[in-house]
């Protein structure tokens, strides 16, 4: 008797549960649900690297012999002799105000620069050593970053040389 009455019980909350699922009132809230997520539209493709070639890096950059590099889908690093490095590195789909944002709490103002045409920033350390430097490609940006073991020259123009390259190339 038990059973039964157990298996009468689970049946009669299973036909009531079942209503809770109906579409019994889904016409009443026919309005929008929130806005629609934006689309990003996919800014020119900067190929491998920025379309730039290990030796122009090497000698746009400074970096004297490269000594390693790292290469993948989205970005590209060289170490150089003496600690020196560049990077490269492509965002879609990304807000560049997201990454003047990360520069400012790192230490580096950002500056409003142009390169060929397009909008974007350069952010130099406050030691001479490190510079950012971001181009805007719609809604993408890439950015090239050059980082010296001393002080010496500006790591800016090393990157603003390499960024140039890119918007030359853009395919």
């Amino acid at each position: 008797m038990r059973i039964r009455s157990a298996i009468v019980l689970g049946l009669t909350a299973a036909f009531a549960l079942t209503g809770c699922g109906s579409d019994q009132g889904a016409g009443d809230d026919e309005g929008p649900r929130g806005p629609a997520p934006k689309v990003a539209a996919l800014g020119p493709f900067v190929g491998e690297c920025g379309h730039v070639t290990d030796n122009e890096v090497r000698d746009l950059g400074g970096l004297g012999q490269i000594v390693q590099s790292f290469k993948n889908g989205v970005g590209c690093n060289w170490q150089g002799t003496g600690g020196n490095s560049i990077t490269f590195a492509s965002y879609r789909g990304s807000p560049l105000e997201r990454e003047k944002a990360w520069v400012t709490t790192h230490g580096r103002p950002p500056e409003p620069i142009t390169v060929g045409g397009r909008n974007g920033f350069a952010a130099l350390d406050p030691t001479g050593r490190i510079c950012d430097l971001a181009v805007q490609l719609e809604d993408d940006f890439f950015e090239w970053s050059t980082a010296r073991s001393i002080a010496g020259g500006d790591p800016c123009e090393r990157s603003r040389a390499l960024a140039e390259l890119t918007i030359e190339r853009l395919g």
